[in-house]
């Protein structure tokens, strides 16, 4: 399946079933695409537009990224 069939057959999905999708296939996907920087790059405007569109602030982001960190994170620094 091609990149372009991938993309319309997830988009045809119900919203329950894409949100699905993307919990279940996203860490998957994660692992490799990490490990390139360049695509990190090019990742993150996307990643920052989709937050500024769903009215997400980046301080209000920042502070949930805080609850995730291991205990003691914040103090190794």
């Amino acid at each position: 399946m091609s990149p372009e069939e991938l993309k319309e057959a997830v988009l045809a999905l119900d919203s329950d079933a894409r949100k699905a999708f993307l919990l279940d296939a996203l860490p998957e996907l994660a692992k490799d695409a990490m490990q390139d920087q360049m695509f990190l790059m090019q990742l993150f405007p996307i990643l920052l537009k989709l937050l500024k569109e769903s009215g997400i602030e980046l301080a209000q982001l920042i502070q949930l990224a805080s609850m995730f960190a291991p205990a003691g994170a914040a103090e190794q620094d």
